[in-house]
């Protein structure tokens, strides 16, 4: 195991996979990025993981790339340099397309691709402290392989003006804009992110896969013959499955589900 990555795993499942480099505000390496993604690969395929948390050890989410890191990429030959910016491309493609439910927790600074590692999660917390900067320019380089999740996240004319100003905001305007869902006092950060898992576990993990599979699918406003197609589809399969069964059970008896961790 690396040790720029903690890991842990608790009873219900959730798994917790802490950066692990405070001095260097949890920036990420070569290292660090296949730790990553080895991690979250590996909680994919454990059906025990129910949930997984991204953190950042110390005072800061994650400043990004790391500067020795980027100078290394820069000046290897060119096919080198593309293959480690794909490796990195692919840890954050694992980190959004897991089909388990994701979170991070952020606190301090959200830099570059740390912005982009909050916005490959599903869901994003932050302390109300919390401070974000899509900063590439300011390196004279662009936020390539993170575009994409900050324009998810954020909308394209609002991630540009992120992009093209590289300028930090608070966490209140980074919860307008979408780049988190919500900011709490930061002393309360790790109760909301409590409630959260709650609320995450107390829903069926299959129906949980069947959203993300089934939303990555979907465009906003289409509503025409294929979507519809698709979400027909999918709605009659779903209901029918085990898990599906059991939730209908569940209600009727006035009991938790079985995938419950208040379950007996």
């Amino acid at each position: 195991m690396d040790p720029s990555l903690q890991i842990a795993i608790d009873a219900r499942g959730v798994a917790t996979l802490t950066m692990n480099r405070p001095e260097r505000f949890n920036a990420f390496d070569e290292a660090l990025i296949q730790a990553l993604h080895d991690a979250v690969q590996h909680f994919v395929a454990d059906p025990a993981v129910r949930v997984i948390v991204l953190a950042g050890a110390g005072k800061h989410f994650s400043a990004g790339a790391d500067i020795g890191w980027m100078r290394r990429a820069a000046a290897a030959p060119e096919a080198e340099n593309r293959a480690d910016a794909e490796r990195f491309a692919g840890m954050l493609s694992a980190l959004a397309s897991c089909p388990k439910p994701t979170v991070a927790r952020v606190q301090g600074l959200a830099l570059g691709g740390g912005v982009g590692l909050a916005c490959a999660c599903d869901i994003a917390i932050a302390a109300e402290d919390a401070q974000f900067a899509v900063s590439e320019a300011r390196f004279g380089i662009l936020p390539a392989v993170i575009g994409p999740y900050v324009i998810r996240a954020a909308g394209p004319r609002q991630a540009q003006r992120l992009a093209l100003m590289a300028h930090r905001i608070a966490a209140p305007e980074a919860l307008r804009l979408g780049l988190v869902q919500q900011t709490v006092p930061a002393a309360e950060l790790d109760v909301a992110l409590e409630a959260t898992l709650t609320e995450l576990l107390a829903s069926g993990p299959q129906a949980q896969a069947e959203i993300k599979a089934l939303f990555a699918q979907l465009r906003p406003g289409d509503i025409g013959p294929e979507a519809q197609g698709l979400t027909a589809r999918t709605i009659a399969r779903v209901r029918a499955t085990p898990e599906a069964r059991e939730g209908f059970a569940a209600f009727t008896d006035k009991r938790p589900p079985a995938w419950s961790p208040r379950h007996d």
